[in-house]
């Protein structure tokens, strides 16, 4: 091939792979959505079943619950079934399970719909970042996996569109059903992905691979040096979790994609997703209002996120996540230094709700989407299915424990001790990142790999 025609195949290939990643990341816009129609709507649903804050929670939380499950099973699937075939059960799914939620007779019935959907997420949360982590050049990799959180923040801010337009009317119902919708479309889309390379070489079948390659690569040397590294990751006969068992470094890595787990849930942000409405009435807002400042809230979070999709693969991550920490805990701080205060006027009002803004803006840059992009960068090749599972597996645990005990720790040591706790958290953050998380930018994952089997320090393994 001369070199007039090599530049054209090469930018014709990473635009192939930049379409194919965005197309897998919308698996992030269901997770959006129905966090997003979920926050609007349960004022509504509250009224109408006449239930109290328990039961409330349940609903809310179900998803997070199913989520953990669908994590849990996801790595098995993934493996066995291929991470497209994965993605396209998840669809399947949440489909299914809105259809369910926005027709469901009783609270029983809504619980069960939201448990439905929570499994879907659960799948396409695990499965979505790790076909991307695979497929994306890593040149781009940091700024493709970031699209996923980008969609997490789309689907959030269309939902709460939706519901602000449905919320005149009341119609709880198709705020929740609506979203099927999408979530066919994306059931369409996905039938239209290659099948990852890495799985497929994994399975000892090369020549899709490299005919998969060829799309997103393009240029010969390339597609060999990475058919290359792959084959010789797969020579290595640990896996799963007799590779956790037999191997401390391993277990290390695993450590670590639970504890950045943990770590994102803790920052507070999915309180604010999840009852954004309630918190906006502790402000003193009305109805209406609580409905468009959570659009607000929403736009923001969309906004944002493109400070991490332009700066990931040139700042890096680290750097990026001590800003994120450090503006989250201030912002918190204040919000809840505000709310002991009191709140009593329109500007303290608007204060308020500008500080909270400026915390959404520390997590949409950070450790929204950069925690996924380290999860799935800093795994093994041959344990990527497990290290990927326990770590979406405890995102979700610990979102659902967030999800069940913010009311409660709302009603029991109150809104500004609440907030105040949180932003508490995220200064611990900023210690645990300096001392136990790697810089991977421009980083292959097979280098991330050897330096980690090697036994050197977590902080290490990157750059």
């Amino acid at each position: 091939m001369s070199i007039t025609s090599a530049a054209p195949a090469a930018r014709h290939s990473k635009a192939t792979a930049i379409f194919v990643c965005i197309l897998a990341a919308l698996a992030g816009l269901m997770f959006g959505l129905d966090i997003g129609v979920i926050a609007n709507a349960q004022q509504f649903i509250q009224k109408d079943f006449g239930i109290g804050d328990d039961t409330l929670g349940w609903i809310v939380s179900m998803m997070m619950l199913g989520a953990a499950f669908g994590a849990l099973v996801a790595g098995w699937l993934s493996s066995h079934l291929g991470r497209k075939r994965t993605m396209i059960l998840g669809a399947a799914l949440f489909v299914g399970g809105s259809v369910l939620c926005g027709m469901a007779p009783t609270p029983e019935v809504l619980i069960v719909g939201r448990l439905v959907l929570g499994i879907a997420i659960g799948l396409a949360s695990f499965t979505a970042p790790l076909y991307l982590a695979e497929v994306a050049p890593e040149s781009i990799r940091g700024a493709m996996i970031s699209i996923y959180q980008l969609m997490i923040t789309i689907g959030i801010l269309v939902a709460a569109l939706s519901d602000a337009a449905l919320s005149y009317t009341q119609s709880w119902r198709w705020m929740l059903g609506i979203i099927a919708i999408p979530g066919a479309l994306f059931l369409l889309g996905v039938a239209f992905l290659p099948e990852s390379p890495r799985w497929l070489l994994m399975k000892n079948r090369g020549p899709e691979a490299e005919q998969v390659l060829q799309r997103l690569l393009g240029d010969r040397d390339a597609i060999a040096r990475e058919v290359g590294e792959i084959r010789e990751q797969l020579k290595t006969p640990q896996n799963g979790l007799q590779m956790f068992l037999q191997n401390s470094n391993f277990r290390r890595s695993v450590g670590l994609g639970v504890l950045l787990q943990v770590m994102q849930q803790l920052t507070g942000m999915n309180v604010v997703m999840y009852y954004a409405p309630r918190i906006f009435q502790g402000m003193g807002y009305a109805t209406e209002s609580q409905m468009w400042f959570t659009v607000i809230v929403d736009l923001v979070n969309v906004l944002a996120t493109f400070i991490a999709i332009g700066l990931v693969d040139r700042l890096g991550r680290k750097p990026i996540l001590y800003i994120g920490f450090v503006v989250m805990a201030i912002g918190l701080g204040v919000v809840g230094s505000m709310m002991h205060l009191g709140i009593h006027t329109h500007g303290q009002q608007i204060f308020t709700v500008g500080m909270l803004l400026v915390f959404i803006v520390g997590f949409a840059m950070s450790a929204g989407p950069l925690i996924w992009t380290l999860c799935s960068e800093i795994q093994p090749l041959k344990g990527r299915d497990f290290g990927i599972g326990c770590s979406t597996f405890t995102n979700w645990a610990a979102n659902w424990l967030v999800g069940i005990s913010f009311l409660p720790l709302l009603n029991g040591i109150g809104q500004a001790e609440t907030f105040w706790l949180y932003g508490a958290f995220n200064v611990v953050f900023i210690a645990l990142t300096i001392w136990l998380v790697p810089e991977t930018k421009g980083v292959t994952l097979e280098q991330i790999e050897r330096k980690l089997m090697a036994g050197q320090p977590l902080r290490r393994i990157g750059q």
